[in-house]
Formats: structure tokens, sequence, C-alpha cells
């Protein structure tokens, strides 16, 4: 178990950091897309900020999974990042899903063989510090 979680950890952490960066610095080439892929993502492009927003927390939550520092943090950041990459290549652009696939597989695992670390935020009572 312990060596399907590093090489989880380091594939998953890679995946984010590799095509975080390339969206600053375009080392891997773009795929061809779909209109409707293309039309979507240059939609988001097109706002001026977004995609380079979501490219630095990609860099900064995947090292966080690579290095194990913060992990469970570096997940919950990435969770609604991966649930768009799934959701974009399920519904436009099928060419992306094994990837897609194995983001979502990957973070699932990782937030189960991690599960302790998020017994504060799965509180369903919680209370703020100080207060029984």
């Amino acid at each position: 178990m312990k060596f399907a979680v590093i090489g989880a950890r380091i594939l998953l952490g890679l995946v984010f950091v590799v095509f975080g960066l390339n969206g600053f610095f375009n080392f891997i080439p773009t795929p061809e897309m779909n209109e409707a892929s293309g039309s979507f993502m240059g939609a988001l492009v097109a706002t001026g900020y977004f995609m380079m927003v979501v490219k630095a927390v990609e860099v900064a939550a995947g090292l966080m999974i690579l290095t194990g520092r913060f992990l469970p943090l570096g997940l919950i950041i990435l969770a609604p990042v991966s649930v768009h990459i799934l959701l974009l290549h399920a519904f436009l652009d099928q060419g992306g899903l094994p990837m897609a696939i194995f983001i979502i597989l990957a973070q699932l695992f990782l937030a189960w063989a991690y599960r302790d670390s998020f017994s504060g935020v799965l509180q369903a009572n919680a209370k703020p510090t100080g207060q029984s």
C-alpha cells in the first residue's frame, strides 16, 4: 500500500505541476480540440485571468501533493479542478477522458489513504475554536 500511495502521489503531483507550468511556458503543444471544447476553453482564456489563476493553483497544489507537504490541502484545492477536467472530457472532448479518469481515481485513492487527515473538515456540526 505504501508504494501505491507514493506512486499515486508522484504521478498525480507531476501531472498538475507539469500541465500547470505548461500553462505559463507552453513547452507541450496544446492538443487539437473540437469546436465545443475549443469555444469553452477560448472563453476561459479570453477573461485574461482565469486560466492563469487555475494554472497557478495547479502548480501550487501539485507541489503539495508531489512533496507530501500539506497533501490533504492540495487534494481539497484540486478537487473542483479535477471534477471540471473530468466533466469537460466526458461531455465536450472525449480525447482526454483516460487522463481525466486517472486524475479522479488517483485523487480518490489518495483521499482514502489520507482519510484520517480529513476528519476535521468532515464534521457535520463543527464549532469555532474555544467554544464547546
